[in-house]
């Protein structure tokens, strides 16, 4: 699957619409910061690296589509559109990344006195496409990397959802298991449903199901079960934010199932783009958790709504897993350790 590309004609983002899946493929083009806001806030394309390659993407196309203007209201334009996109996911590191590797092409051009509109348009464009070709290189080292920490036949069980829905190409949890597949090395899984927005359930079993991988979906409650009972051998998830180091912001109720791996010594590992790693947080206290609608949780899945009229509720995105808790972190730079160092791996 390839859930954001852009169109043949370069002037279009294009990617599937996320939050109507299973149910639904439906592919949305986005040629406005306003509907490419829209597609990230409310989680139609979502993931890390994906919402990184869609924001570069998305907004390299929205400053192609213009039209005649002057460099300095190009660059004014730019900034706007940028810090709207910016405020739509303030965890996800990767659209801040993206984002940021474009202002720096922009200001490198700026510095020659004949640059032009046309020349800033195009160079935003191969830009945005080259982080997307990255993404897909780094998948497959992360996959490969993976591959030789879990047995042929093993259980892993996942959260969230890691895989090809999530990044430019194979997945980052979940791209070793498409990888032993394709090598005839059938990993089973055990997925999460992930609540409140049941990425697990409705995305995870998708894809999985789709790519004729050996799937069971349990409730997120039943992971001590599953675990005390030596159903798994291993878990591996994505990751949103990576501190300095070590510690893991993922999607919400991670660090719970990281805490029963650790109880029940199970190896937790988790895969990411070295983008993912936010040199501006030294620890897990300095990512930026941010608070979803109470909806998500009372109502959205439901006919009725669930719970007392008036109830507060508290609906953190993402929690944050400890360092000492994590076996391994994986990137495209190899398997970094605790204590983590991300100059040294194995």
């Amino acid at each position: 699957m390839n859930s954001v590309e852009l169109n043949s004609s370069r002037d279009k983002l294009i990617i599937l619409d996320q939050s109507l899946l299973p149910w639904d493929e439906l592919y949305l083009e986005i040629d406005n910061e306003y509907r490419l806001a829209d597609a990230i806030k409310s989680l139609k394309v979502r993931g890390a690296p994906a919402i990184g390659i869609a924001a570069s993407l998305g907004i390299a196309v929205i400053m192609k589509r213009r039209g005649e203007r002057s460099t300095s209201e190009f660059t004014k334009e730019f900034d706007r559109v940028a810090d709207l996109i910016i405020s739509t996911r303030p965890t996800a590191v990767n659209l801040i990344n993206g984002i940021s590797r474009l202002k720096i092409v922009l200001n490198k051009l700026l510095e020659r006195s004949d640059i032009s509109v046309k020349i800033l348009e195009e160079s935003l464009l191969l830009e945005a496409e080259k982080i997307k070709e990255e993404d897909a290189s780094s998948n497959l080292s992360i996959a490969e990397s993976v591959l030789t920490l879990i047995k042929p036949g093993s259980t892993i069980l996942t959260y969230c959802n890691a895989g090809e829905l999530a990044v430019s190409e194979l997945g980052t949890a979940l791209g070793a298991v498409y990888l032993a597949k394709s090598r005839g090395l059938d990993i089973k899984v055990i997925a999460c449903e992930t609540r409140p927005l049941l990425q697990g359930a409705r995305l995870t079993t998708y894809e999985l199901k789709r790519g004729g991988i050996d799937t069971t979906l349990i409730c997120d409650n039943m992971v001590s079960y599953v675990m005390s009972k030596g159903m798994v051998d291993a878990v591996i998830t994505g990751c949103d934010t990576i501190a300095l180091n070590g510690d893991v912001a993922n999607k919400i109720g991670t660090s719970m199932v990281s805490i029963t791996a650790s109880h029940y010594k199970v190896p937790h590992y988790v895969a990411g783009p070295s983008s993912t790693i936010d040199k501006r947080c030294k620890t897990g206290k300095d990512v930026v958790i941010e608070q979803r609608d109470p909806s998500e949780i009372t109502t959205k899945w439901f006919s009725r709504k669930v719970s007392a009229e008036g109830v507060d509720v508290c609906n953190p995105a993402f929690d944050i897993t400890p360092a000492n808790l994590i076996d391994a972190i994986i990137t495209e730079k190899g398997i970094f350790r605790y204590p983590f160092n991300f100059n040294k791996h194995d």
